[in-house]
């Protein structure tokens, strides 16, 4: 992700997660705060409990990709700060898309689809 997209600084962390709203999931938090940019910018944090450097640089990725796949579908103008739980460790790449949809649907930051969207869809979902 690059630089214009990330939460960088402590100070950027601390005021999304003092100030920002927050939902909770049993693999992940995510905090969001409006940022007034037009843009969005990510963190992710990942603690000790998760495991050692290489369990929790796995979780970086998985919620990383994860969320690098909806990119395009966001509300801009949030920054965002996505924090692992232990049990990400142990559970597969499914449950953490399944996590992320669920907390990204709660915190309502997910575009609607525009016009004919869906029908575009469907169309091509049921050709051959």
């Amino acid at each position: 992700m690059r630089k214009r997209y990330r939460l960088r600084t402590d100070a950027q962390f601390k005021r999304v997660r003092g100030t920002g709203r927050s939902w909770a999931h049993p693999l992940a938090v995510l905090y969001a705060l409006p940022n007034g940019e037009g843009v969005n910018r990510v963190g992710f944090s990942v603690s000790k409990r998760v495991g050692n450097a290489v369990t929790r640089n796995r979780a970086k990725r998985r919620l990383r990709e994860t969320l690098r796949q909806r990119w395009a579908a966001l509300q801009p103008g949030f920054d965002l700060l996505l924090i692992a739980r232990a049990p990400i460790a142990d559970a597969p790449f499914s449950a953490v898309v399944a996590a992320v949809d669920y907390l990204l649907q709660r915190a309502r930051l997910q575009r609607p689809p525009e016009v004919g969207e869906d029908a575009m869809a469907r169309r091509e979902q049921s050709q051959p």
